[in-house]
């Protein structure tokens, strides 16, 4: 028994450290954590979703399977030749055998990297093109979701989704999934070649099997847990750069450039404590394999060396130097691939974390739906109708309440009141950028809950204060990327709306370059581009929101002229605060608090001495004022 106390302290040792993670795994699963936005969603479940995408290109991952068995002859045969040549050269020296046993451990070799540059091949195109249908998946479900679901979700967070987590899919689809696989087919193959070598030493090595688990279970629980933080503080921190940068100029503007920046170093603290965690838990099992690896070597090269490497039996099995060699490198090749699916499994809990991120966004119902009988509208003439309308954007707090009016075909009805009225809101509800909770809404008498949204937005222009252009050209910006529109259609609605003024004057015309956001153009010169585009595309019902507000007297005189324009074209509902700007509308809506008040021509409500009366003699007064 004495001469197996040196395996029994190593088992000791092993143990010991087994007690310590179980009691360590045992406290932190009844620590209380606070829990997250997203939804925590089970492996099964996970591998489920991600299957869908990797499934049409199941001839391609059956491809490299059948690749990745060839290629790992050598790891299994390896041991073999090299157990073999060591009895050759111990017992009766040939050269020519020699050289035959090294010409096929060479073949073996290039066989085997011959395998793994084309299974990297194959792999890398599929991935690409399961990241290009998920990373298009995703986008398009951004885009199917309602304004309101969107102020909810800051730009960043949905950046990351988009970019960063779908990336790490793409290496688990790419590189871990595979070299998993293929890890596993080497324990497999190089358990099955060590017990038809010697199987009591395969059970002395499985002997550490059950603590390799045990390990990997509680290292599983761990590194999920801060590949979520992970994931959490590049979210904040993207959501945090996203914000800022674009509006920088109103930091420097405030001199706040030193409070964003120790906000920044908050939150980059916070990233960087995660990855330390992140680090440490992994630091921690690479280590613990590493010594079951070294301990098996250890008992492999006792119980061998007890006799010299000669005539040592063991179990019943004589064991004989070229026997002792082959299993020390069966013990790395086994314990290799162990340890290279540690560090893959620590990737491939990057890639689950990361499809929590991702799912959690796909998990998102659109709130603004088509229903099942919902039909595509042609064409409209441009009537519109509130009857009772009700909407609140909080359950409780009414933004409009009881709103009816009508608005005639070709007609252009212009909204009034303070901020807050509901003037914005009417305008959003027609577009059906929200649905309502109470009343109707009819476009030609057809209530638009029956019309498909995209059918229903594509027969509006919508035209708002803060004009929003793409990185591009003019011509991209206006044409939105469509080819049908000639240059000849360009210019004429250029013309149509007074843009030519200033577009006539930029050396490259319709191929001059617009920076993030239009900044290289005007407040007006951005404007009158954005009536441009709502032209060419010849809506049937206009929207004006604010679009005359920050603009120069030059450009509003252009704007104006502009607008007289456009009425003939079809409908126009107009928001606006300078009540100079609607005096000729046919209908003019004065809204509180989201009720009419009272409605009528720019006369008539005059005539009635009410709210729009004052607001009319209020601004009159204040632009006599200023003239003075």
């Amino acid at each position: 028994m004495r001469e197996y106390l040196p395996i029994l302290f190593v088992g000791a040792v092993v143990g010991t450290f087994s007690l310590v993670f179980l009691i360590v795994w045992y406290l932190d699963r009844h620590r209380k954590t606070v829990p997250d936005f997203d939804r925590h969603i089970p492996d099964g479940e996970i591998i489920r979703r991600l299957m869908k995408y990797a499934l049409p290109y199941k001839k391609e991952f059956l491809l490299v399977l059948v690749i990745m068995l060839a290629s790992i002859a050598y790891d299994l045969a390896s041991p073999l030749i090299i157990g073999a040549i060591e009895e050759l050269i111990k017992d009766s020296f040939e050269p020519s055998a020699l050289l035959r046993w090294v010409a096929l451990y060479a073949g073996i070799l290039i066989v085997s990297m011959v395998c793994t540059y084309f299974q990297a091949i194959i792999l890398q195109r599929t991935g690409q093109k399961i990241l290009s249908a998920l990373r298009q998946d995703l986008f398009t479900h951004i885009e199917s979701l309602s304004h309101e679901q969107l102020n909810k979700i800051p730009v960043g967070k949905l950046v990351t989704r988009v970019t960063n987590d779908t990336n790490a899919i793409s290496m688990m689809f790419t590189n871990v999934l595979v070299n998993m696989a293929k890890n596993a087919f080497i324990v497999v193959g190089v358990l099955a070649a060590m017990l038809m070598l010697n199987y009591a030493l395969t059970l002395m090595i499985l002997c550490f099997v059950p603590f390799l688990v045990l390990f990997t279970v509680i290292f599983r629980t761990f590194t999920r847990k801060v590949h979520r933080v992970v994931k959490d503080r590049t979210t904040d921190i993207n959501t945090y750069l996203s914000e800022n940068l674009s509006g920088i100029k109103i930091t420097q503007v405030f001199n706040q450039e030193g409070r964003k920046m120790d906000d920044f170093l908050s939150k980059s603290a916070a990233l960087k404590k995660a990855k330390q965690n992140q680090i440490l838990v992994f630091g921690i099992f690479r280590p613990m394999v590493y010594m079951l690896y070294v301990s098996s070597v250890l008992c492999l090269l006792y119980l061998g060396g007890r006799g010299y490497i000669r005539d040592t039996v063991f179990l019943g099995q004589a064991m004989t130097s070229g026997t002792i060699v082959s299993f020390y490198m069966f013990i790395s090749k086994f314990f290799n691939p162990i340890q290279t699916l540690a560090e893959q499994f620590n990737q491939l809990q990057s890639a689950f974390a990361s499809a929590e991120k991702i799912f959690s966004v796909f998990d998102l119902q659109p709130e603004v739906v088509d229903a099942p009988d919902a039909a595509d509208l042609p064409a409209i003439r441009g009537e519109i109708e509130f009857k009772d309308v009700w909407f609140a954007y909080e359950p409780g707090e009414w933004v409009l309440k009881g709103v009816s009016f009508h608005v005639d075909a070709k007609q252009t009805v212009a909204f009034v009141g303070a901020t807050g009225s509901g003037k914005t809101t009417i305008l959003s509800l027609i577009c059906r950028n929200y649905d309502i909770q109470k009343g109707q809404i009819l476009i030609d008498g057809i209530d638009i809950r029956k019309i498909k949204i995209a059918s229903l937005r594509r027969h509006f222009g919508q035209m708002l204060q803060d004009v929003f252009l793409f990185s591009g050209t003019i011509r991209s910006n206006i044409v939105l990327r469509e080819e049908r529109f000639t240059d000849e259609e360009i210019w004429d609605a250029c013309k149509y709306v007074n843009a030519d003024s200033f577009l006539s004057k930029m050396e490259r015309g319709l191929d001059e370059e617009v920076r993030e956001r239009g900044a290289n153009f005007s407040a007006g010169q951005r404007q009158l581009l954005s009536f441009v585009r709502t032209i060419i595309h010849r809506p049937e019902v206009m929207i004006l929101d604010e679009a005359t507000a920050n603009i120069d007297t030059e450009t509003e005189l252009l704007i104006q002229d502009s607008l007289e324009k456009m009425k003939n074209i079809g409908t126009m509902l107009i928001v606006a605060h300078r009540l100079s700007t609607i005096q000729h509308a046919d209908q003019i809506i004065v809204l509180s608090h989201g009720e009419i008040l009272e409605h009528g021509t720019h006369q008539e409500l005059l005539a009635q001495k009410g709210r729009y009366y004052q607001l009319y003699t209020l601004q009159f007064h204040k632009q006599k004022l200023m003239g003075a």
